[in-house]
Parts: structure tokens; sequence; C-alpha cells
């Protein structure tokens, strides 16, 4: 149920029978050999393929999140983090005021972690409104699968490799990559991190069978659609 293919009157019709609006968050950056919208496409995809049999609402994915450590990679724009928490507790404002009550932000940047303090926020302060957050990728039936396949699963490695986040003609390197010192890139500016990561991965294998992405893919679908079933406070 994207809310794009919907006009303002469905949606109105929409309301009186079920106030839940999922929101996913992405980021535009550098993924290595990968779309730049790695991120923006996997937590809209996730989403949808989750809200749809239960005929939930769901918008498209915020693209701009908190990225300032990549900012050598062309492309990789960030927000500042105090705007980007202003737009998401404008977001809640905005869509509760039309009737919306129920919402879960489905992330798929790590980066926009302190996004989530907006969210606790405003939850805090609006009593009959319930917001979630879930990192889709990192949820814990999510990360068993991973596991159990490679735990070198970072950042524009084989874990974000899906036929849909990879790019026509562009081949991926067959080498394991060594994993990056994470601690250690969070110290770097944005030039130093470039020079950490070179291609921009931060390491395991650049790709794997479809068949091991896509256990991958269908356990973080399921976990979002029992959030959006199942996640909510009893009245």
């Amino acid at each position: 149920m994207r809310i794009e293919d919907c006009n303002w009157m469905q949606v109105e019709d929409y309301l009186p029978r079920d106030d839940r609006l999922v929101v996913p968050l992405g980021s535009i950056e550098q993924h290595a050999y990968l779309s730049l919208g790695v991120d923006r496409i996997l937590s809209e995809r996730v989403s949808v393929e989750a809200a749809e049999p239960l005929g939930v609402l769901v918008m498209p994915s915020l693209p701009y999140g908190l990225t300032p450590y990549f900012a050598a990679y062309p492309g990789s724009p960030t927000l500042r983090v105090e705007t980007y928490r202003a737009v998401l507790r404008d977001l809640l404002d905005s869509f509760a005021s039309q009737g919306f009550r129920r919402f879960l932000f489905v992330n798929g940047h790590g980066g926009n972690d302190p996004g989530r303090d907006a969210v606790d926020s405003w939850r805090g302060e609006n009593p009959d409104g319930q917001a979630l957050w879930h990192n889709w990728w990192a949820g814990p039936k999510t990360r068993v699968v991973v596991d159990e396949i490679d735990s070198d699963a970072t950042h524009a490695s084989w874990f974000e490799n899906f036929p849909w986040t990879r790019l026509e003609g562009v081949e991926l390197p067959q080498e394991r990559k060594p994993v990056a010192d994470i601690a250690r890139m969070r110290e770097l500016d944005p030039a130093a991190v470039r020079e950490l990561l070179g291609d921009g991965s931060l390491g395991g294998l650049y790709e794997r069978p479809d068949d091991d992405g896509l256990r991958v893919w269908r356990a973080g679908v399921e976990e979002v659609r029992d959030l959006i079933e199942n996640g909510w406070a009893r009245a």
C-alpha cells in the first residue's frame, strides 16, 4: 500500500478504519560498487513488502539522512543532526494532525540513529500516539540468519547486495576485503575515511549467492510485518 499510489480521497477513506503509517528512512550515500540509493531502496522495499498483505499505508523513503563521514565520496549528501531530528518531528506532527496515530519508522541507515531521540521525545509528548523505530537489518531474527551465513556483513558488502541494489554492467571484486576498524573510522575526517576505505566497502565479501541474500531479506520482511501487526501497545 504505497501512499503515492493513492489519491487524497483514498487516504481519507483509509483513516477511519486504520491509523497506522509506515515511514521508511534511508540515505543517499556511497555503497562502493552498489547503488548510491541502497539505504533508500531497501528501507522502502522491505516496508512495502511487509505492509502489503496487511493493507497498511507506506510513505516513500526519506532519502536524505546523516552521513557526514562519507562527505569525500561524491553523491553522498548529509543533513545536520538537528535538521534531521526537526524533520522527523515535523513529519510526526503533520501526520498526526491528519488523523494518523501509530507510526513505524523503518530505518535503513545506521547513521540515522540520532533521529530515534526525536521520535522517542515526540512519543513522550503525545500520549495519544505511538511511534516505533526499527533498524530493519539489525532485527534479532534477521541477524540470526545473517550470522548463520557470514558474519562479515558490513556496509556495501554482500549483505546489501540484492538484485534491486546492483548496477547494470558493474562488476564486483571477488575477494574478501578485510573488515575496517569502525571505531577508528569514526575518529577520522571525511578525506581520511576515504583513504582508509578506498572503494567504500567496510569489508567482507562483495557478493554471495542470491539464495543467501534472499534468506536475509525474507527474515527482514517478516520482522517488519510482525511489528506493523503486533508491535503496538495495548490501549
